[in-house]
């Protein structure tokens, strides 16, 4: 009868691990606990284990700066493209946030740098982070791929008032004529919120006469 209530007692706590182990995986990527992280996927934790909107360990530790858990993870084989709900990979937030050194080593690790929907340079332009977007060009990001509001990098950062951001993309070849899907230019969208130093370098002349 003992061996019967501890097999039973096995079985129970067997079945309760789990659960509680993938809380304890992510609230230690939430706080930057790289050891226990790489300690739980050491004892057999899904190095693509996932929060409730879908993103992964390698996901939240690129959105929230911790380059050497990044390290880590992608030595562990973490898929590097995986997508959350929102669309968004571990290189996207990275470039949102500003991280160049994360972003680095995603893009060494084969991170995408043309995605379909938001891609990273949308969200490096939104934000104006020049030397991401600098990292981003040079690593083949297409500078007029529209994001799903029909916007490209250039017109995120108009409207966001980024002067030196929107300087960069013009250098770079990015074009001043397009379009969004309500017929704004980047100099539209920037002059609509009040950004007339960004507006000055994106006069499209047919436009301005108007």
């Amino acid at each position: 009868m003992s061996k019967l209530f501890i097999f039973i007692g096995f079985c129970f706590l067997s079945l309760g691990s789990p659960a509680g182990t993938y809380d304890d995986i992510l609230v230690a990527v939430q706080n930057d606990d790289s050891a226990t992280v790489i300690g739980l996927i050491n004892r057999g934790m899904d190095v693509n284990t996932s929060d409730s909107v879908g993103s992964t360990l390698l996901m939240i530790a690129a959105r929230d700066g911790n380059q050497d858990l990044v390290k880590s993870l992608i030595k562990s084989k973490a898929t590097i493209n995986h997508l959350n709900r929102y669309g968004d990979s571990a290189l996207t937030l990275a470039s949102f946030k500003g991280h160049l050194s994360i972003a680095k080593m995603l893009l060494d690790a084969g991170a995408e740098v043309n995605p379909s929907g938001w891609a990273p340079l949308h969200y490096a332009a939104y934000a104006g982070h020049r030397e991401l977007i600098e990292l981003l060009i040079k690593s083949g990001a297409k500078l007029d791929l529209r994001a799903p509001n029909r916007q490209t990098a250039l017109m995120l950062a108009a409207k966001n008032g980024h002067e030196e951001t929107v300087r960069l993309l013009i250098t770079a070849g990015a074009d001043i004529s397009l379009q969004d899907a309500n017929g704004k230019t980047a100099w539209q969208l920037a002059l609509q919120q009040g950004h007339t130093n960004s507006a000055r370098w994106l006069v499209v002349p047919e436009l301005s006469n108007k």
